[in-house]
């Protein structure tokens, strides 16, 4: 493919290194034609970002901390100012104290299970509110999820809970916002080998079970996720919204190990 996003513009968030999923989404997205914009945190990311967007070509780092609603706003009013419209928005954050992704998910605290909602599923209902307005032409609203939203995954614990919290509302937000032509789907991608993936207790041991076990024998990559990302916010997926597309090898469809792992 080439070309696949010529014309459209946006704004990508979750960049923390140049393995983020968020990261491989950007380098696709350029690849295919589209102006994008990345949003971090600028007091924890922003120096290790801006550095990135300068190897990228990318001249446009706003800060976009999800707790702050006057930096999210502040965001989409420059992308506003910049481009006058945007045609999509990646929503690639997601957060739970580390220390709580091991263990018993019982042993959740009240104060990280809130915080971890609003962090990953709150601000994606954010997004969707602030960047509508400016998807005057319709566009695509597009976050990251993990299957652990529905099959009980060790020592995913809380993150399960609010990334179904988080598909619940891909269906809502579809909803919503189909009448004014905006699009919203979820990428579902296999374990993967990033800074957020590796916070999980047992992550390693975890992405070696799914190499070997899914039906492909393989997980997923920052290209296969970018490369999903790009065709949703495309216009060939015109007519699809509310969807959660798992990109992850077919680790979804097994019940069971492979014959040779047993």
């Amino acid at each position: 493919m080439s070309d696949l996003l010529r014309g459209k513009r946006g704004l990508i968030t979750g960049i923390a290194n140049n393995r983020s999923l968020a990261y491989g989404i950007a380098e696709t997205f350029m690849a295919e034609g589209a102006e994008v914009a990345i949003g971090c945190q600028m007091d924890v990311f922003g120096e290790k970002v801006t550095a990135l967007a300068d190897t990228m070509g990318v001249d446009t780092v706003v800060d976009y901390d999800v707790l702050n609603d006057a930096s999210t706003q502040a965001a989409f009013d420059t992308l506003g100012d910049k481009w006058g419209t945007i045609d999509f928005a990646i929503h690639a954050i997601a957060y739970s104290d580390k220390s709580e992704l091991t263990g018993r998910f019982t042993n959740t605290t009240r104060d990280n299970f809130k915080n971890s909602m609003d962090i990953s599923v709150y601000s994606f209902i954010d997004m969707a509110k602030k960047a509508a307005p400016l998807m005057t032409n319709g566009g695509s609203l597009t976050t990251l999820t993990f299957q652990g939203s529905h099959k009980a995954t060790p020592w995913y614990n809380v993150m399960g809970v609010a990334k179904a919290a988080l598909e619940s509302s891909v269906l809502y937000l579809a909803n919503d916002l189909g009448p004014e032509g905006i699009r919203v789907n979820a990428v579902s991608p296999g374990p993967m080998k990033t800074l957020s993936g590796a916070a999980i207790g047992g992550a390693r041991k975890t992405f070696r079970w799914t190499e070997a076990n899914t039906p492909l024998r393989t997980n997923a990559s920052q290209g296969t996720v970018g490369g999903t990302a790009a065709y949703l916010a495309s216009d060939y997926a015109a007519h699809t919204t509310g969807e959660v597309i798992m990109v992850d090898g077919g680790l979804h469809i097994i019940g069971m190990p492979q014959p040779d792992n047993f």
